[in-house]
């Protein structure tokens, strides 16, 4: 059973779609997006006080970039940012109709590529797909066959890609080859088969285990780097999004969490859903790479 008592609230903000945490080890701070806002937000731990960056469009995620500032996928495309929020130039179209697509999880490899997947927000097809943004903004497309694109980590040693396609409440791992950037040899990571156990976003500890947050599951789940569970942890929402490892040890788990199409009596059991939840872990993850432009 889950441990019910692990996760507490870090930020009760009630974001409608909180995603894609990502600890800022030079600034002490967590990054983070609301997709539905659409904002990118800085969260202090230390203050407790979170700073909003609006968005013109939905925002699926971002990567911190090492020259300063981000690049953000937008429903529209890839752009970068300054460190304030302000869109700076367009990098690449999004390849998709964005009436009824839009980015949602991503990250960067060891390397320093930006990976943004992107879901179809109607749910009727699998038209999604896997990108790679290089440090020369060229864009290309990875996996397909794809409705709803999460769970994107890498192992320790940059060998191993994990990737989920929430809506099969499957987690594939693949084989990654470091100087192409190109993933090989996918194989079912771990299965599963509950109503609600439904894989979206990932991370990987400094031991290679997995942490992947279950939508409309209520809890996330370790996973060893076999595919193992190992143990669950009850968050205190229905739906965490995703993980990311932070603090000044990185043994701090944040798991952000939506409230969207939640009914009132849920809201009322778990008041807090949209929140950003913490939890003290025994192994510390890794920095997360920046994107190498």
């Amino acid at each position: 059973m889950p441990d019910a008592t692990a996760f507490r609230c870090a930020l009760d903000i009630k974001a409608g779609l909180g995603e894609c945490p990502v600890w800022s080890v030079a600034d002490q701070a967590l990054y983070w997006v609301d997709i539905n806002a659409p904002s990118l937000n800085r969260f202090d731990p230390a203050s407790g006080r979170n700073t909003a960056m609006p968005m013109p469009q939905a925002i699926g995620c971002f990567a911190l970039r090492k020259s300063g500032g981000f690049v953000v996928a937008l429903r529209d495309g890839m752009w970068l940012a300054a460190s304030n929020g302000t869109l700076e130039r367009k990098v690449a179209d999004a390849p998709y109709d964005p009436d009824f697509h839009r980015f949602n999880d991503g990250r960067c490899d060891p390397q320093g590529r930006f990976f943004a997947g992107f879901m179809n927000e109607r749910r009727d097809a699998n038209t999604a797909e896997l990108l790679r943004l290089d440090p020369d903004f060229t864009l290309t497309p990875i996996l397909g066959d794809i409705m709803i694109s999460n769970g994107l980590a890498f192992s320790p040693d940059g060998r191993t890609m994990y990737h989920a396609d929430t809506p099969t409440h499957t987690i594939r791992a693949f084989d990654y080859d470091a100087a192409t950037g190109t993933p090989s040899q996918p194989r079912v990571f771990a299965q599963f088969f509950g109503e609600t156990d439904r894989p979206d976003g990932g991370a990987v500890d400094r031991e290679g285990n997995y942490w992947s947050a279950f939508y409309r599951g209520g809890k996330v789940v370790k996973l060893s780097p076999h595919g193992n569970v190992l143990a669950e942890f009850a968050v205190p929402a229905k739906c965490p999004t995703m993980c990311a490892f932070g603090g000044e040890d990185l043994q701090t788990l944040y798991v952000t969490s939506a409230r969207q199409q939640r009914d009132p009596e849920e809201l009322a059991q778990l008041p807090q859903s949209g929140g950003i939840f913490a939890m003290h872990v025994d192994v510390p993850g890794l920095p997360e790479p920046k994107f190498a432009n």
